[in-house]
């Protein structure tokens, strides 16, 4: 699972924070792997939906068998549903069994003892409730009620109307009874009935459709393969379907139908993906017999891999002005992809194991982009996920987690960003000749089965011949990240090059490194092999002279936080010489510090013309902290901001060019204003506002008439906000409405606060402070710990406070009826 969540960009952080709350119980309970007292052979499911209710009514059909031992009983997980019957079917006859049901487990007591692979078939009539059954999600995933309807009833005529699921983790089995473990695998048979004018996608292939007299539609859909469960699907709606192929194989892209023209765009890559994944990477051929991509409104996670049909938040519908911008959605569409391989082929066999899941697919993040964009591509996404785990405060969490408060806990940065990188270092220490056949190795043996770090562990051991173990205890079942302060010193005496590793990190432990150390002179480089194994460390090398440049973990493959106390020169002598991102990216950030040194302005300068877009975005970003720029920088700005072949980059030199407030920019301004990428349209109307605002405002409310999203949207609302009045109300609210439960919205929050400042008809205002407290109020609660404190005291007590010093006490005394008190 991709975790793009709502609002989550910003607070995954905090929302792990909240998990744990004030009780540490759990600290002492092992989460041991779950044990198998029955098996899942086959699922096979009737069902229809009450879209008035938000029901699923289902008829399921369950084989199984004893795991090992005999057993006479079943339990199910089967959540806040209606259980109507429950029947043992043998020798095609239907015998009642007598059951239990507490709304969370139906225990059956079956008909006898069976033995070990002895098969028998359950059968159970019952009614899914969804919305009647109250749990709570996660930072990860938040909402757990397993079954989605998205206005049913059709009341908003501006939202579609669709039926979607989420079984991870244990969500299956609020809407179809289950053993709802992720090391229990069954293949399944899905018949759904459904209005006709509706589609349908689940796991495996689309058998058969047969059209009923009252104006539905039954479609069934096989998976001859065995699953997880929780990974079980079902998708309904109106979508158009955009057809693809990979070796014969369909590969269906669900989208919207005014994203039937996009949707190649969004996810047409994925044919070559499968090909990269299987041939270059796993060895593995992908291994269902097909694969859908379906979009989901209002979906509660970032994206789903549930097997041969993967679900996508609405976020990844992006229109042909977004996508000029590039496709931001790339790297999920890889992501879940390559969970068809991590996840769905080989499956965690309990959350404490999800890294092996999510850490392969987020590692494979990077595998894309190296192969298909290049080095440098592939070393921003490395720097990217780095720091995403560094400033989690996540780092006392062992990555396989045998201890946590909830199962939903493990779905964090440690799982994900952290283990693609301890991924990283594995390759780069085994090669990438066994790091590969390991993937394969591990893949083939565990084949539709359940795997684990220990798997994984004896599968590069048997490919490599080497003993991983201090690895895996390393990194795997202990926590933590190594800080590293590195410092230089040549003994021009004894000609003798040293260098210091110091890991001061808290607490005794000390991480065993292997590391490669560059020593440059000029161009000429030369490398050496070490380990760091202790707090402390000194390695010397001989050298005639003091080298130009020492470059420690030249490879740019350390998890760590460092302090690399090099000079500003051996920090230009890295980005002239040593190449990689991480290596430019570092001179430059440097170098951003000591602007006023012309030798790190001139670097800057230098870097506008480094070939890959995100330095040159990184330099523009670092000449803006410079007190003053020449003309002749001015110049090469100018000419990014009208000719640079990416888009980001141009609207990153249009904001600096804004900070100069010269007039004679304006032109270029004009023409970014109507630019196809929103991103330049966005950036080039809030430059022009700091040339002219009246003509920037006057565009801007030509602008609001056209469809526009991201950058020029908040551009155009910002400039409406700051120079208009009154009269924009309906466009700045029916925006703000418009914008999904999203870090986006959060982010314009405090501009509608102060919009609302402006505004005197009182019935406006006060349904502009609703929407505020209606979002507010729609932010998950694990998220609310932050967010509400700065709703309420910033922006709404902020607003409050305005309309008391202008004499408007209904207005605050309504703000204030809004803001809880404390208890």
């Amino acid at each position: 699972m991709k975790k793009i969540m709502a609002i989550l960009g910003l607070f995954w952080a905090f929302g792990s924070m909240a998990q744990t709350a004030n009780n540490d119980s759990w600290k002492k309970i092992y989460r041991e792997t779950p044990v198998k007292i029955n098996d899942l052979v086959h699922t096979k499911l009737d069902a229809s939906f009450d879209y008035s209710k938000s029901y699923l009514n289902g008829k399921v059909w369950l084989t199984l068998k004893p795991h090992f031992y005999a057993t006479d009983t079943l339990q199910l997980d089967a959540k806040g549903m209606n259980i109507h019957t429950v029947e043992l079917v043998s020798a095609g006859k239907n015998t009642k069994l007598t059951y239990t049901y507490d709304s969370l487990f139906l225990t059956i007591k079956l008909n006898k003892t069976y033995q070990k692979d002895e098969k028998y078939t359950i059968y159970i009539d019952y009614t899914a409730k969804p919305n009647e059954f109250k749990t709570e999600g996660s930072a990860a995933i938040t909402d757990a009620k397993g079954l989605y309807f998205i206005n049913p009833t059709g009341a908003d005529k501006k939202k579609p109307t669709q039926i979607w699921t989420q079984g991870e983790t244990e969500g299956t089995s609020v809407w179809v009874p289950t053993i709802d473990r992720p090391n229990q695998k069954c293949t399944n048979e899905f018949n759904l009935t459904v209005p006709a004018k509706y589609v349908t996608l689940s796991n495996g292939k689309l058998a058969a459709q047969v059209k009923n007299a009252d104006g539905t539609r039954t479609d069934s859909w096989k998976m001859e393969l065995p699953h997880s469960p929780y990974l079980f699907f079902i998708g309904v709606g109106e979508y158009a379907v955009v057809k693809d192929t990979y070796k014969g194989k369909e590969v269906n892209y669900y989208v919207e139908k005014d994203y039937e023209k996009v949707a190649r765009k969004i996810f047409g890559l994925t044919p070559e993906m499968m090909q990269f994944f299987s041939e270059k990477v796993t060895g593995v051929e992908y291994p269902w017999n097909k694969y859908s991509q379906i979009v989901g409104r209002e979906y509660v996670s970032g994206a789903m891999e549930n097997t041969t049909a993967t679900l996508h938040q609405e976020s990844a519908q992006q229109d042909a002005r977004e996508l000029v911008d590039g496709n931001s959605w790339e790297g999920t569409v890889a992501h879940e992809l390559f969970h068809q391989w991590f996840g769905d082929y080989v499956t965690a066999e309990s959350w404490s194991n999800i890294t092996v899941n999510e850490s392969f697919a987020d590692y494979s993040q990077l595998l894309w982009e190296e192969y298909k964009y290049g080095a440098d591509a592939a070393g921003f996404e490395q720097y990217k996920e780095m720091q995403s785990y560094l400033g989690s405060g996540s780092g006392a969490k062992d990555l396989v987690r045998f201890y946590y408060h909830d199962k939903e806990d493990v779905f964090d940065q440690v799982s994900y960003q952290k283990g693609g990188r301890i991924l990283h270092m594995l390759r780069n220490y085994v090669g990438d000749k066994a790091f590969f056949a390991s993937l394969n190795k591990y893949l083939t043996t565990n084949k539709f089965g359940n795997g684990n770090a220990h798997k994984l562990r004896l599968a590069f051991e048997e490919v490599t011949g080497k003993d991983l173990n201090w690895f895996f205890n390393q990194w795997y079942f202990g926590n933590g990240h190594p800080k590293l302060e590195i410092n230089y010193a040549y003994d021009s005496a004894a000609h003798i090059a040293n260098v210091y590793v110091k890991q001061s990190q808290t607490g005794d432990k000390v991480f065993k490194l292997p590391m490669a150390i560059d020593i440059y002179y000029g161009a000429q480089k030369t490398r050496h092999q070490v380990w760091a194994n202790n707090k402390a460390d000194t390695f010397s090398f001989a050298a005639a002279t003091k080298p130009d440049l020492i470059n420690v973990d030249g490879d740019k493959i350390l998890l760590s936080d460092k302090r690399d106390n090099k000079t500003l020169a051996e920090f230009i002598h890295q980005y002239t010489y040593a190449g990689k991102y991480l290596d430019r990216r570092e001179a430059l950030d440097f170098a951003s510090k000591k602007m006023s040194d012309p030798t790190a302005y001139q670097l800057h300068v230098k870097a506008l013309s480094d070939p890959y877009e995100r330095i040159r975005a990184k330099a523009i970003q670092g000449l803006s902290l410079a007190k003053t720029i020449d003309e002749a920088t001015y110049t090469k700005i100018a000419a990014i901001a009208k000719n640079d072949p990416k888009r980001i980059v141009r609207s990153d030199a249009i904001d600096l060019l804004a900070k100069s407030k010269k007039s004679s920019y304006k032109d270029l301004y004009l023409s970014a204003c109507n630019d196809s990428s929103y991103s330049v349209a966005g950036a080039g109307l809030v430059a022009l506002s700091t040339v002219d605002s009246v003509a920037a405002y006057k565009l801007a409310l030509d602008l609001a008439k056209q469809p526009s999203k991201g950058r020029l949207t908040a551009a155009i609302s910002n400039v409406i906000i700051e120079y208009g009045d009154e009269s924009a109300y309906d466009y700045i609210m029916n925006n703000f409405k418009s914008l999904p439960l999203s870090q986006e919205k959060f982010s314009v929050v405090s501009s509608v606060g102060e919009f609302l400042a402006k505004i005197t008809n009182q019935q406006k205002f006060e349904q502009g402070v609703d929407e505020i407290v209606k979002f507010r109020d729609e932010i998950p609660a694990q998220i609310k710990v932050q967010t509400d404190p700065f709703i309420n005291n910033m922006i709404l007590k902020g607003l409050a406070t305005k309309k008391e010093k202008a004499g408007a006490k209904a207005m605050a005394d309504y703000v204030n009826s809004k803001i809880p008190t404390k208890k």
